[in-house]
């Protein structure tokens, strides 16, 4: 079977090829604005993981798309971690996964049908792993390789969880470590060492799914998933939704393991920079290495959570149930003259 490396066909690595938050919002405010439905309870408006459209009978749909292109070189795992990313948003929502469809784009002239179908393959597993089927899709023949999933799930509404309802006063979790941008980074780079991507592509492939059972938790004021616009990106969110300020203590943000050394060679994601450029005007003052971090574009990374005091015990429970070690990283305040201030 031929040797294959993905990420030589894309020109960006997973979720780092996603427009800047600040392209993005200027492209969405020219858009024609989207009529107002009495049932659809999250819509663009919040910035949030999936849109969800109350069905009357206390439950309500949630739907999501998400795609990119290779992230690492194998690709069976190229498709298991694109699929493990889109499902996420369901997740990030308190909902659980329904089915899916996948979204390929494939380069029929630089790769053939057989690397393609190991693709399809390992978004199949992912969707296995999670429970329901990958229903069908839509291709394209396309100039660099794109896979993805459209997701739909299902949401108690008593459950459903929103990036823009945190309060001060919240205790901030994050359930997997950053620094998956810098790791593909340096594997793309060519100076990765052997073994060292692997605690990534692990952290990639794990599903979100203790999501849902977060939701059920009422003083979970607020959850979403970080991803291609970084933690900061993703807590600036929260806080710009819901109208106050957060303080990271970068001492208590888990990475895996070897991303400081990377970022010290310079392995620095162009998605990096983009985001910086984007929102770092409402960020306290930062060092070199906390920007790096901090900004870095997660793929198929954790989940955020904005926990109350007086729930952080059985949320930490729970999590620790699933055998996640959590700490906090940080806290919500009421509204200062930036969103967030890294100490």
């Amino acid at each position: 079977m031929e040797e294959i490396k993905l990420t030589q066909y894309s020109h960006g690595a997973g979720c780092g090829c996603k427009i800047s938050p600040e392209l993005l919002e200027s492209i969405l405010e020219t858009a024609r604005p989207a009529l107002p439905h009495p049932n659809l309870l999250v819509g663009n408006s919040s910035k949030d993981d999936a849109a969800a459209f109350d069905l009357g009978n206390g439950t309500s749909v949630l739907s999501t798309t998400d795609f990119f292109m290779p992230i690492v070189d194998d690709p069976f795992t190229f498709g298991r971690i694109a699929a493990t990313n889109a499902l996420s948003d369901i997740y990030a929502m308190g909902g659980k996964p329904l089915m899916a469809i996948s979204i390929f784009g494939w380069p029929i002239k630089k790769l053939s049908t057989e690397v393609g179908r190991q693709v399809i393959d390992g978004g199949r597993a992912a969707c296995e792993d999670a429970g329901i089927p990958l229903a069908g899709g839509h291709s394209i023949d396309s100039p660099e390789p794109i896979f993805g999933l459209a997701v739909t799930g299902l949401v108690d509404n008593k459950n459903l969880k929103k990036n823009n309802s945190a309060e001060p006063g919240c205790e901030l979790f994050l359930t997997k470590p950053l620094g998956i941008g810098i790791l593909s980074t340096a594997q793309k780079m060519g100076v990765i060492e052997p073994g060292h991507i692997d605690p990534s592509v692990e952290a990639m492939c794990t599903l979100n799914t203790i999501g849902a059972e977060i939701a059920k938790l009422e003083g979970v004021v607020a959850l979403t998933d970080v991803t291609g616009f970084g933690l900061l990106g993703h807590l600036g969110e929260i806080c710009d939704g819901s109208g106050i300020s957060a303080t990271v203590q970068f001492d208590k943000v888990k990475q895996l393991p070897n991303v400081g050394n990377y970022l010290a060679q310079g392995c620095i994601p162009g998605g990096s920079k983009n985001n910086f450029k984007s929102y770092g005007h409402t960020v306290g003052e930062m060092t070199d290495e906390q920007r790096g971090i901090l900004c870095d574009p997660q793929t198929s990374g954790g989940l955020l959570c904005a926990v109350r005091p007086d729930t952080v015990d059985e949320f930490l429970k729970l999590t620790a149930s699933v055998g996640l070690e959590l700490e906090s990283l940080g806290q919500t305040r009421e509204q200062g003259d930036k969103l967030i201030e890294v100490v």
